[in-house]
């Protein structure tokens, strides 16, 4: 028998599913982490954030351990209700609201 190779459909096989894994988990996951990295390196006083143990609370000083570039070791501290929480920057989960620059309003018309 002169046909195609009986390893060529097992070798197909695993491609397909190293594609597949990779364009349906490990692209998109790395894209959220990245987008995530972006958002926690941005952070800045008056943001509104909440922790990885789901605190809520508004930004109010930012400690960075080493001059120039932020780390996940920096110590946020953030304000909740009456209490001040100091956290390190890798606790942070998401960013709730973010302050802006002021802007045209969209209530204006």
């Amino acid at each position: 028998m002169q046909g195609t190779p009986t390893w060529a459909p097992t070798l197909f096989m695993y491609v397909a599913f190293a594609a597949i894994f990779y364009f349906i988990l490990w692209r998109p996951q790395a894209q959220q982490r990245k987008r995530h990295e972006q958002l926690i390196q941005q952070l800045k006083r008056g943001d509104e954030v909440v922790t990885a143990g789901g605190v809520l609370g508004k930004v109010e000083h930012i400690q960075e351990l080493t001059a120039g570039r932020p780390t996940s070791d920096d110590r946020i501290t953030i304000r909740s209700g009456d209490s001040r929480l100091i956290v390190e920057r890798r606790s942070i989960a998401r960013v709730a609201s973010a302050t802006a620059a002021p802007a045209s309003t969209a209530a204006n018309g």
